[in-house]
């Protein structure tokens, strides 16, 4: 058998109610919970879309893991790379070489990132084969001295497939008038869009060989890109490799350099949970409005129990699970249309898109055609915990106020 305060305390919860107002702010500070938990659900599992995609789009680019020697040099990176696929964690490997460089294109000049690739290999740490927009990275042979332009540089350069460019670098030939930059004409044999503008607008790609016959590095490179079996263990990886690896290198990963960006992501994540839990927060303010008019109208009720024997805390426990009753209902409410919403966005923004006529996340401008969502219970977890701990604590002070009442007072005037 329940407890008598379970069950007065949900019977007050579904009575009907000479006054009605008490009703309908009850049904409100559900509502408003039950908003606060679904909009908490839906906001961080679009930014947690966000996050898992921006992350795929850069390390489509970039590299879980890079090993450099000094001066950005690398004699031996068939060995390096070799010690380093010893390391169960490590998938693939490939060398690089990186320079800047000024692109020409009659009058309009643009300075760009030049990295040198090995085609066949960078395929295997590097998702340029799904970014591609005209032409692939194996069309980069050796001697051909062609180059893969970033979709933004290229329109910058006003250059397509096919068109001829001039490649001048840092690095200078003595002649005798004096130092002067190396200049090659490169012809265009593709455009990638990794959706990322830092890289769209200043990523050149030419072939490996080409970059060492230009930088005249012999058979060095500037070092080696890995990519890992879990890019979250980059940061162990590259401990271990730092122990592992005979001779001196320089070891950074991709939590280091783009420790910046992830964290703001992270603390704009963070930051958006704590202002969205102020609807809660508002919510609950309702659940103990809810109850002080509640314990007003049951002063009689309250005065009665008491002469027949129950305790102020029995009193307190009655008001508490009405108000709890109100927060775990909302909650649940809350939970069960955000996690469905969360899973179903792709659905439900185009279908409001067409309700408004207008595109809400333009694709040319977000890089996005779609609005991602990743639902992670661990967040949800989270809500319910502080959603519940707040609507728990709301009901602490009327309960407490409900305790205290003097049944006599209570009596006087009925």
């Amino acid at each position: 058998m329940l407890p008598f305060e379970l069950q007065i305390g949900l019977r007050y919860t579904h009575a009907k109610r000479s006054n009605h107002f008490i009703s309908f702010i009850s049904i409100v500070s559900m509502a408003g919970i039950a908003l606060g938990v679904m909009a908490l659900i839906v906001v961080l599992s679009v930014m947690n879309g966000f996050q898992e995609e921006l992350r795929a789009r850069i390390l489509g680019v970039a590299a879980h893991l890079e090993i450099s020697g000094p001066a950005n040099r690398l004699a031996d990176w068939r060995n390096v790379l070799e010690q380093a696929r010893r390391n169960k964690e490590v998938v693939s490997g490939a060398p690089y070489v990186n320079a800047e460089g000024m692109l020409a294109n009659g009058d309009l000049v643009r300075g760009a990132i030049i990295r040198g690739v090995l085609p066949e290999m960078e395929n295997q740490v590097a998702d340029f084969a799904r970014d591609m927009k005209a032409g692939k990275l194996t069309d980069l042979q050796p001697g051909g001295f062609g180059i893969i332009l970033g979709a933004e540089l290229a329109r910058a350069l006003n250059v397509v497939p096919g068109d001829k460019l001039v490649l001048l670098t840092p690095q200078g030939n003595i002649t005798p008038a004096g130092v002067m930059p190396r200049v090659k004409q490169f012809t265009v044999t593709g455009i990638f869009e990794a959706g990322m503008f830092e890289y769209d607008s200043g990523l050149a790609l030419i072939n490996l060989r080409d970059a060492q016959k230009l930088l005249r590095l012999g058979d060095d490179v500037s070092g080696v890109r890995l990519k890992l079996d879990d890019l979250f263990r980059a940061p162990f990886v590259t401990r271990e490799l730092a122990n592992s690896l005979s001779g001196h290198y320089y070891l950074t990963d991709w939590t280091q350099s783009h420790a910046n960006f992830f964290r703001a992501v992270a603390i704009e994540k963070r930051m958006m949970f704590l202002i969205l839990l102020l609807i809660v927060a508002v919510a609950a303010f309702n659940i103990v409005s809810t109850l002080v008019m509640a314990v007003t109208d049951k002063q009689s009720d309250i005065a009665i129990l008491r002469t027949l024997g129950a305790r102020p805390s029995s009193i307190m426990k009655i008001f508490i699970v009405q108000g709890a009753f109100i927060g775990v209902f909302g909650t649940l409410m809350g939970v069960a249309s955000g996690v469905l919403l969360a899973l179903n966005v792709e659905t439900v923004v185009p279908f409001i898109e067409h309700m408004v006529g207008m595109d809400l996340f333009p694709a040319d401008v977000y890089y996005i055609s779609k609005l991602p969502s990743k639902l992670v219970w661990s967040d949800v977890g989270i809500i319910v915990g502080v959603s519940l701990f707040i609507s728990l604590a709301a009901t602490l002070y009327p309960s407490w106020r409900a305790s205290r009442i003097n049944p006599a007072e209570a009596l006087r005037y009925e």
